[in-house]
């Protein structure tokens, strides 16, 4: 008997990472009007591309009982254990979803196994806790340890990530019209992070260029906080180029500051954010990264 996991969709991990440690995967949803499309099925380029066009953007649900269901139940068939991941409970309703369905199976099948971790925040901040839980059940952990892995490296991670304009959270009523229009006109562009499951703002900066300089600058702060990285991944949201040019620029001298220092640091390649998240955010560049040591 093992550990296995079931996931939801908003970590952005790789396939091969999926595939490593035979997690399941279910889909959250986009909504728009009469449309529901899985974010796993869809192309999230193109998605972005015709969001810049509108005036509103879609919304999002969560996987399906059924969807959540299956996985679980294939888990349990193979006489293993289920761990449940998900995105922080105060973005979605996915861990409630999560729940409801572990207590359904275990109401039916009293000797099931079944926890759930709540990763408390989303992207690779979430795929980081997911990974270290993965990785203690690949080595054999019990469930409990596994989800002691998971919340250690929520721990020590940290997401900060700038957009290109308000008019993205304007339109999803994450910030206020007059706040939108206010920060357009001064040029002004927020430093957000994730914080005890919530997206809060570190800092604002006047232009976009600077911005990206203080996502670096913040990942350099904790470095040397925090005796040193782990793993780091680069974020965007529709702005590849950009995203490239960060990593290239700010972090891999870092990473390689670090590995002159004898750490160990192993570096994504860059991670396009999907549709579920990023039609809230807009155009953005951001970072994900763990730490040595815990930050909070």
């Amino acid at each position: 008997m093992a550990v296995k996991l079931v996931i939801d969709s908003t970590n952005y991990l790789s396939t091969e990472d999926i595939a490593r440690y035979d997690m399941r995967q279910v889909s959250l949803f986009v909504i728009d009007g009469e449309k529901h499309e899985a974010e796993l099925d869809m192309d999230a380029q193109d998605f972005y591309v015709r969001l810049a066009d509108r005036s509103d953007i879609p919304s999002s649900a969560q996987p399906s009982q059924g969807a959540v269901r299956e996985a679980m139940l294939a888990i349990l068939d193979e006489g293993h254990d289920v761990l449940g991941c998900t995105i922080s409970a105060d973005m979605s309703g996915t861990y409630d979803t999560f729940s409801m369905v572990a207590e359904q199976i275990k109401a039916e099948r009293p000797d099931a196994v079944i926890e759930l971790l709540d990763t408390r925040s989303n992207c690779m901040q979430e795929g980081y806790a997911i990974l270290s839980a993965a990785e203690a059940a690949a080595a054999g952990k019990p469930i409990a340890e596994c989800i002691e892995a998971g919340q250690h490296t929520i721990a020590r991670t940290r997401f900060v990530f700038a957009p290109q304009t308000l008019e993205y959270l304007k339109r999803g009523g994450r910030i206020g019209t007059a706040s939108a229009l206010l920060g357009s006109a001064l040029k002004i562009t927020p430093i957000l992070s994730v914080e005890d499951g919530m997206t809060v703002q570190l800092d604002k900066v006047r232009t976009f260029s600077r911005a990206l300089k203080v996502l670096a600058d913040k990942v350099a702060e904790d470095m040397t906080a925090a005796d040193g990285l782990v793993r780091i991944a680069v974020h965007h949201i529709a702005e590849h180029e950009q995203a490239q040019q960060f990593l290239s620029t700010y972090l891999e001298p870092l990473v390689a500051q670090a590995r002159e220092a004898g750490q160990t640091v192993e570096i994504s390649p860059v991670v396009q954010i999907g549709p579920v998240i990023g039609a809230h955010v807009g155009p953005a560049v951001g970072v994900v990264y763990e730490t040595v040591n815990p930050l909070r």
